[in-house]
């Protein structure tokens, strides 16, 4: 339908009417140039200027729509039977099966999509496994380093809690599983929630499930065998454990009486054949081992008493736990001391597992990790340092970091490069560390949180960091494939550091020793100097006047034995001094034959 409206208007309101004819031109003005008005003008510079056809573009930053998933279990069942054959009974499928099969329709079908099939297969004779181009050297431009946040989990609660654990799902990194606390002594407050969380990477907002234990989770950690368990450590000292097939509540805890006293910050899994066994530590001087299948009591404990009594008022506070795979029967335990110590799980007693101690940091040691590629050489953090450190050299670690201007909370070293390590900080700085690049100074640091960072841990394919912050907020980082891909002849390059640095640590080891043995034979001799001093034996008189004594009897004793001579001189001798022997005469030694008497005694 069209709609036709029509505008009206006077002839007068248009004005005068405009006439139109043909006519040649005529000349109106002519303006003559001016010479003397060339002064007062400017001659303009020529510029050039560059166009382009295309049209200019901006880049401008958008946050798409969220699309929020939800796990969901599905039951599948066979199905595209005939309904008079069961499915379940195995002569009547046979039966079916080869009627379909000697029928012509599925034959023709099947000729006729198997040359759709033959076009799509490529050639069989090319190895499309083959590295074409391995001995041309391609110049690749060094990548500059950098991280960007890829997610962050909030704590749903109102309540502000820190992230004191974290721990990847075992199977790609899919899951995070955090444990929330509060850490802050007699400050915990009446309404804050009990429960941590496991969270999925494709959905931010909401968690995937939630661990609901009897006190707060200080520490979990997952099953490296078992993706569906995990293991916590609480606050007032139990051990929990999950099963997330089960649901949000723990399969099982341990009893009271049979748990740590103070509460637990680092629990492990361990390598065993049934892949149910963990050991825990807390600041109350207890490594305890435990089986997930029957936790009423504890395997086997041990006391960190440095005097290996087993007294546990005495024993040291643990606060961080390390443990290789690799190396089955040892593990190490840093204390709130600044100690870290040695031990060996299948010594005999309890004395006999404390190995030796390392003089850490001066410090707790919130964490410690050996290298993966080299498990001799392992990374403590503590007070303002971080220190890698050789199983050979107890003195002091064979490398150390500037002193930060903030406390260092927690570190690791990444999976796939040997000489890079992470570590965080109070000021909510994520460092970068290559030992290859920069000893003293990070590779790379990151501003992550304007609150302090507590807890970090690193995915296993090495590029994805989770950082936990104090205000409950998991940051995940994606590290650039520069810091996350192993570089060429990396391992040997590294392997070289530390053996030379543990090489110059043993020379100074050896010179120390050197100087304390002196020190001490110099300090055995000014006791005994001091001694001698006490008893009165250097008195400058005593000693003049014990000269004299000794003189004055030599003198007394030589005069004695004169007189008896002089007495009997005609019995071996002549009044001359002279010995009658067989008609031989012979001279005496102690008579002068010009004189009556002459000797001497020496003083």
């Amino acid at each position: 339908m069209e709609i036709n409206h029509f505008y009206t208007k006077l002839r007068r309101d248009f004005g005068c009417r405009c006439l139109f004819s043909d006519r040649p031109a005529d000349l109106r003005a002519d303006v003559h140039p001016d010479p003397s008005l060339a002064s007062h003008f400017i001659q303009k510079t020529s510029k050039d200027q560059a166009t382009q056809t295309c049209s200019e573009m901006s880049e401008h930053l958008v946050n798409t729509k969220h699309v929020e998933f939800k796990s969901c279990g599905i039951n599948h069942v066979e199905g595209g039977w005939p309904k008079d054959i069961n499915p379940k009974d195995v002569e009547q499928t046979m039966r079916f099966k080869k009627r379909v099969k000697n029928d012509k329709g599925y034959i023709n079908s099947i000729q006729r999509l198997s040359k759709v099939m033959e076009h799509m297969i490529q050639n069989n004779s090319i190895d499309i496994h083959q590295q074409y181009f391995e001995e041309d050297e391609v110049e690749e431009t060094p990548e500059l380093t950098s991280a960007r946040t890829v997610i962050v989990f909030r704590d749903p609660n109102k309540v502000q809690r820190t992230i004191s654990g974290l721990s990847w799902h075992p199977d790609g990194g899919r899951k995070l599983a955090a444990a929330y606390c509060c850490l802050k002594f007699q400050r915990t407050p009446t309404d804050m929630s009990l429960d941590s969380y496991i969270w999925d990477m494709e959905n931010p907002k909401c968690p995937e499930m939630t661990l609901e234990p009897d006190s707060p989770l200080v520490c979990l950690d997952y099953n490296p065998k078992d993706p569906h368990t995990l293991v916590g450590g609480s606050y007032n000292g139990q051990i929990a454990y999950w099963d997330t097939r089960r649901g949000s509540q723990p399969v099982e805890c341990s009893s009271m009486e049979h748990s740590h006293r103070d509460p637990v910050y680092k629990i492990i899994w361990l390598q065993s054949k049934t892949g149910t066994d963990a050991f825990s530590a807390s600041t109350d001087g207890q490594v305890l081992w435990w089986d997930v299948r029957k936790l009423n009591e504890p395997t086997e404990h041990l006391v960190l008493d440095p005097s290996r009594e087993g007294n546990l008022d005495r024993a040291l506070g643990a606060i961080s736990l390390e443990f290789e795979p690799t190396m089955p029967t040892k593990f190490m335990v840093g204390t709130e001391e600044g100690l870290v110590v040695s031990c060996n799980r299948k010594a005999k007693t309890q004395a006999e597992k404390i190995v030796c101690t390392y003089q850490g940091h001066l410090g707790a040691i919130y964490a410690m990790q050996r290298n993966p590629f080299f498990p001799k050489n392992f990374l403590t953090v503590g007070d303002w340092t971080a220190r890698i450190w050789s199983e050979d050299i107890k003195e002091s670690s064979i490398m150390s970091t500037k002193y930060q201007m903030s406390y260092l909370m927690d570190a690791c070293w990444s999976p796939v490069r040997p000489s890079v390590f992470f570590t965080v900080k109070m000021e909510g700085v994520l460092d970068i560390w290559d030992i290859l690049f920069k000893e003293s100074e990070p590779t790379l640091s990151v501003k992550v949180s304007d609150k302090a960072l507590y807890s970090l841990r690193i995915q296993d394919n090495g590029q994805l960091v989770a950082c936990g912050s104090d205000n409950g907020e998991a940051t995940v980082l994606k590290i650039c494939s520069g810091l996350s891909t192993l570089q060429k002849n990396e391992k040997s390059l590294v392997a070289d550091i530390f053996e030379r640095e543990t090489k110059g640590e043993k020379i100074l080891e050896a010179r120390q020793r050197e100087i304390r043995l002196k020190e001490r034979s110099r300090s055995e001799q000014s006791r005994e100097d001091e001694a001698r001093q006490e008893d009165g034996e250097d008195d400058p008189e005593q000693l003049i006047a014990k000269a004299e004594r000794d003189f004055y009897s030599l003198v007394e004793a030589e005069r004695k034995r004169r007189e008896r001579r002089e007495e009997t001189p005609q019995q071996n001798g002549d009044c001359n001094g002279r010995e009658v022997n067989n008609g031989e005469e012979k001279q005496l030694p102690w008579v002068d034959s010009s004189s009556n008497l002459s000797t001497s005694v020496p003083v």
